[in-house]
């Protein structure tokens, strides 16, 4: 019989390494890790191998000109894109997906990107394929928390969301760029309330890590959630970087986008992500994620319920890989049955989510 075959685009970059190295645990799979780079492909599928065992190669791929035949060849069962920024691409590796009878997964966390995926519901039902955009913390883990405490309300009114990474974390240039890209722009929401990227900034205390500054970030959930629980106010999302000088800097250049001063913040990624390397010794490798559900019980008495997710030991990043890692296992054994194209949310419970990373150092509760 043949191997399962996953592909994972942009393999060997901060997330999708990160997929890659929890799939290659899967038993008697094939793995390919493909991107642009042939040395560095080649480079992480062999330490992948070597540290797991698992049947890891490379493949040069761009996902711009990737053809069905590529993926023909390959006997491609799933592919997963983790070559972002998402902000600045279409459909074009859904679409061959689609035409080459392939599941297709990414790590998404662009809103109308996420959103938008709805779009190729028909062509992937007719293929029998799973297309699922957002595969990512939000808005898979996200919404996989306030459905797992959604039921102990009558009405849920708010959703907030805070994302804390620690400052050992090297993002990569694509997330940089896709951070820096959405400075001080309109952030696409439900309602008349309109923010900004990296604007709103106040101070937050977060569990495990203490204070922090917190600033408006895009998000899919924003957009998806008021449509998936009815009577929701607001969902917001927040990002919370450890060092305060580096987010008060961000704030500062969003305040210069939204005054027409710097309109290309996206040209400073590689220097400021050079900048932010050099000085990791500044914070720590603890990260976390804390999100709070507010609304009514069946009393109509006020409710509310702050879950957090506290990653030690450099574990962070792994919460944005571990969606894909579940779909991928969830189409290749059968468990999995959802056709067509959907954001990534309501395909995973809660459980599946804290099951996948219990052997991290990672911990999860209320307050």
């Amino acid at each position: 019989m043949p191997r399962p075959h996953v592909l994972v685009l942009g393999g060997y970059g901060a997330f999708g390494g990160r997929v890659a190295e929890r799939l290659a645990r899967v038993p008697g799979i094939a793995l390919t890790i493909a991107g642009r780079s042939r040395e560095r492909a080649e480079d992480f599928a062999r330490r992948i191998a070597e540290r797991t065992g698992a049947h890891a190669s490379a493949a040069v791929l761009d996902g711009a000109i990737m053809t069905p035949a590529d993926l023909r060849q390959g006997g491609v069962a799933v592919l997963v894109n983790a070559s972002g920024p998402f902000q600045q691409q279409d459909y074009t590796v859904a679409r061959v997906c689609i035409a080459a009878g392939v599941h297709y997964i990414d790590l998404a966390d662009a809103s109308t990107f996420v959103a938008g995926i709805v779009d190729l519901d028909a062509e992937a039902k007719r293929a029998g394929v799973l297309v699922t955009s957002g595969a990512s913390t939000v808005p898979a883990v996200s919404g996989a928390v306030v459905d797992a405490f959604a039921a102990g309300f009558a009405r849920v009114e708010t959703v907030s969301t805070v994302i804390a990474p620690g400052n050992a974390f090297s993002p990569g240039v694509s997330t940089t760029r896709s951070i820096l890209g959405n400075l001080g722009r309109p952030i696409v929401g439900h309602g008349a309330r309109v923010v900004y990227g990296w604007q709103g900034l106040e101070r937050r205390r977060l569990p495990g890590l203490g204070g922090r500054w917190i600033a408006h970030c895009d998000a899919p959930d924003r957009i998806l959630f008021p449509r998936r629980y009815a009577g929701l106010k607001s969902a917001d999302v927040y990002a919370a970087l450890e060092v305060g000088a580096f987010h008060l800097g961000l704030w500062g250049l969003a305040g210069l986008v939204r005054a027409g001063l710097l309109r290309r913040p996206e040209r400073l990624a590689e220097g400021l992500l050079a900048l932010k390397e050099k000085l990791t010794f500044l914070g720590s490798d603890r990260g976390s994620m804390l999100l709070s559900i507010a609304g009514r019980d069946s009393a109509g008495k006020r409710r509310r319920i702050d879950w957090h997710l506290v990653a030690g030991s450099g574990h962070g990043p792994y919460i944005p890989a571990t969606p894909a890692v579940l779909v991928s296992k969830g189409l290749l054994d059968g468990s999995l049955q959802v056709r067509g194209a959907t954001p990534c949310i309501g395909l995973l419970s809660l459980d599946d989510i804290l099951a996948e990373i219990a052997d991290l150092d990672m911990a999860a509760g209320t307050a």
